[in-house]
């Protein structure tokens, strides 16, 4: 019987280590309120995990400690320090929907409260508001994902499957 089991683990697995390796993947970050000065976006009460997932045709989702997701900003030649992101964040503000379009950079994650200096590149920012997720770009290139997101995934699998 436990070879029954191990044989799709292992087809999976191997599967999802192909499909890592040609993956874009896009980022979520969701948080219980925001706030906004001079520059600086603070996440307060941001998730533990931060959503990735990839577009056709692989269709990859997955979470990544929001605590592991921070030290892989600045992982390899491509990375979000190197290449800022844009990402979009929409957040209930005064009964409404607000979404505004920020280049991130420099996060840092102190408990439940993630900041990032910003660059609005569209839209308003309020200076407070409500329920918020952060709709953060690709990382650029095709590869780029692949050491840290993919061997996380891989890690967890393996915990997962032995």
């Amino acid at each position: 019987m436990a070879r029954a089991t191990e044989e799709p683990a292992k087809k999976a697995e191997a599967k999802t280590e192909a499909a890592v390796k040609q993956a874009d993947f896009l980022f979520v970050q969701n948080a219980q309120d925001i706030h906004y000065a001079d520059g600086k976006l603070t996440l307060k009460g941001v998730s533990p995990t931060t959503i990735m997932f990839s577009d056709r045709p692989e269709r990859i989702a997955g979470h990544m400690a929001t605590a592991r997701f921070v030290p892989f900003w600045s992982k390899g030649k491509d990375s979000f320090l190197s290449d800022p992101p844009n990402a979009t964040l929409s957040v209930i503000h005064e009964d409404k929907v607000d979404d505004v379009v920020v280049e991130l950079r420099d996060p840092v994650l102190k408990g439940d409260e993630l900041s990032y200096n910003v660059r609005v590149l569209e839209g308003e920012m309020p200076a407070k508001g409500g329920a918020a997720s952060l709709f953060i770009d690709i990382i650029g290139m095709p590869l780029t994902p692949l050491s840290y997101a993919g061997v996380a995934r891989r890690s967890y699998r393996r915990a997962f499957y032995y």
